[in-house]
């Protein structure tokens, strides 16, 4: 195709994500189309980071204990980009709680259908079973996983068309 892009438009595929890197790094100005590029991933996720958070923050709280659980975990989501290296994409991430109450994994442990042990006020001979609100993260997504792909493929094809251009 002579004359056209340097690279695929088509860029629903980690292949397409890495042909829009090597494209943007190619360019004088890359760097800057490199943040803007993962700002506006990011954007698109945000919505379903607050749909984590707001599922999260739903969850029963029996007592007043602080830090509270629900709040230090809601904290801790948000989206995460990576372009280049082993893994490269965008997701939403609810990332570990450390040192909130010595429970590193909240996030995951309260997501989880077995829910998590821990021991009651501290004393290491009795364990207490307990079960938070049953995939919080994950319900907060189910339905809209498409949504959100569309719209990260569509930051991604508009940076593509937007480096395309200039190469015309």
């Amino acid at each position: 195709m002579a004359g056209g892009p340097p690279f695929s438009l088509g860029v629903e595929t980690h292949d397409g994500l890495a042909a829009v890197v090597r494209a943007i790094r190619a360019e004088e100005d890359g760097k800057q189309l490199r943040k803007e590029l993962a700002q506006n991933m990011r954007d698109a996720l945000k919505p379903g980071a607050q749909q984590a958070k707001n599922s999260i923050m739903g969850m029963v709280s029996l007592h007043g204990a602080t830090p509270a659980l629900r709040t230090s975990i809601a904290r801790k989501i948000r989206p995460e980009v990576k372009l280049g290296g082993r893994w490269s994409g965008a997701r939403v991430k609810a990332f570990k709680t450390k040192n909130i109450r010595g429970f590193a994994n909240a996030p995951k442990r309260t997501n989880r259908a077995s829910g998590w042990r821990h021991p009651v006020y501290g004393n290491r001979e009795v364990w207490a079973h307990q079960r938070g609100k049953l995939e919080w993260f994950d319900r907060a997504f189910r339905g809209r996983e498409g949504l959100y792909k569309q719209a990260v493929e569509q930051a991604m094809e508009d940076m593509a068309r937007r480096i395309a251009s200039r190469a015309r």
